[in-house]
């Protein structure tokens, strides 16, 4: 038995023929949708219309699937108005087209199948989560479409060297080609989507922080999630402190060592560097005090100094070039193509997998 909240439209069962195979959905208004009837696409209207004189409209557009997969179904989500279209092209049976039914305009989400079946599945698209779950092959798999009314893109090119910070449940990213300084895009992670807009956070003169590679750390808060991030530009000529809540900077002090290999932590009321030659330093920092935070002066961790006391090499003092600081590498969710990734959550009848905060299907 289906739970109340399922929106679900499920796939019939796989035919090893390909023929034109449209299929009908609502969108989040009621009106009747047909995608792919007699080679278009048609708004039917609101019920009452149905049987009237009038005459459906042609919404048709370019982007679309031909229509022609052997199990081709629509789902509609609800949240973002927008229909889902699974097996709709048999050329590209592993990806799903996105209808934006607002903007009527088709976008194309690739996906990593993994050892998912294109051919042979059921599924359903959860109401409440917006999240695929298909049986294919006596393994439950699930799909996170996030709130995708568009599909995703690899938003940035390939060289782009991420400057990154957590607050508020959205990932910031500094530093972004074509964004401006003192601007961060951000991605929701709870929803699984880039803002469409940037967001400013100035300075209270006006000015902004510098467009630049450098590192970013997180402030915690003593129960929450962080509401602040600092970032450090590479050549350390200042500790930029911003809030998401107030959308503001606070330009403090320095790192007296200026090194570019040099990484960072914060805690609730301190900042601390860790120099490619073993010198750990921090600022004591008070959320919300602005005057305080301003006066405050970096001063060594002497007692770690005492007991391991720093190399010889001295810190660098300038920055050289975009490759410095703490790297990291992993595998994302999304893929560097924009892609999403199937996660097989159940097999047989063993629990194998837990879903992730962006864990996808199909």
């Amino acid at each position: 038995m289906f739970l109340p909240t399922l929106v679900s439209l499920l796939l019939i069962s796989a035919s090893t023929t390909v023929n034109a195979r449209p299929c009908v959905a609502f969108d989040a208004n009621w009106n009747l949708l047909a995608f792919g009837l007699d080679g278009k696409d048609w708004n039917a209207g609101l019920q009452a219309t149905w049987t009237g004189s009038g005459q459906a409209s042609d919404i048709t557009t370019t982007g679309r699937p031909s229509f022609n997969g052997a199990n081709t179904t629509c789902f509609l989500s609800q949240y973002t108005n927008a229909i889902y279209v699974l097996n709709g092209d048999a050329s590209s049976l592993s990806s799903i087209y996105i209808y934006d039914a607002t903007a009527k305009s088709w976008t194309t989400q690739a996906v990593t199948t993994g050892s998912f079946d294109t051919s042979s599945f059921d599924a359903i698209l959860d109401h409440d989560t917006n999240l695929f779950y298909a049986l294919s092959h006596n393994n439950l798999f699930s799909l996170d479409m996030g709130l995708l009314k568009a599909a995703n893109a690899a938003p940035y090119p390939s060289d782009y060297q991420p400057v990154m910070a957590l607050a508020q449940n959205h990932i910031h990213f500094l530093d972004v080609p074509g964004v401006p300084a003192g601007s961060a895009d951000i991605f929701v992670i709870h929803y699984s989507y880039f803002q469409p807009q940037s967001q400013a956070y100035p300075l209270p003169n006006g000015s902004a922080f510098p467009s630049t590679y450098g590192q970013a750390t997180s402030f915690f808060q003593p129960s929450d999630v962080q509401q602040e991030f600092a970032f450090i530009p590479q050549d350390s000529s200042a500790v930029y402190v911003i809030n998401v809540e107030t959308n503001t900077t606070q330009a403090l002090a320095g790192p007296t060592y200026k090194d570019p290999q040099a990484t960072y932590f914060a805690s609730v009321t301190a900042l601390v560097q860790l120099t490619s030659n073993g010198t750990v330093s921090f600022l004591p920092y008070l959320e919300g005090n602005t005057s305080t935070n301003a006066a405050a002066t970096w001063s060594q961790v002497s007692i770690l100094a005492s007991v391991a006391p720093p190399s010889t090499a001295t810190a660098s003092s300038t920055a050289t070039g975009t490759n410095g600081g703490a790297s990291a590498t992993g595998t994302s969710s999304s893929g560097s193509n924009g892609a999403l990734s199937i996660a097989n959550i159940h097999s047989g009848l063993m629990l194998v997998a837990a879903l992730g905060a962006v864990a996808f299907l199909l």
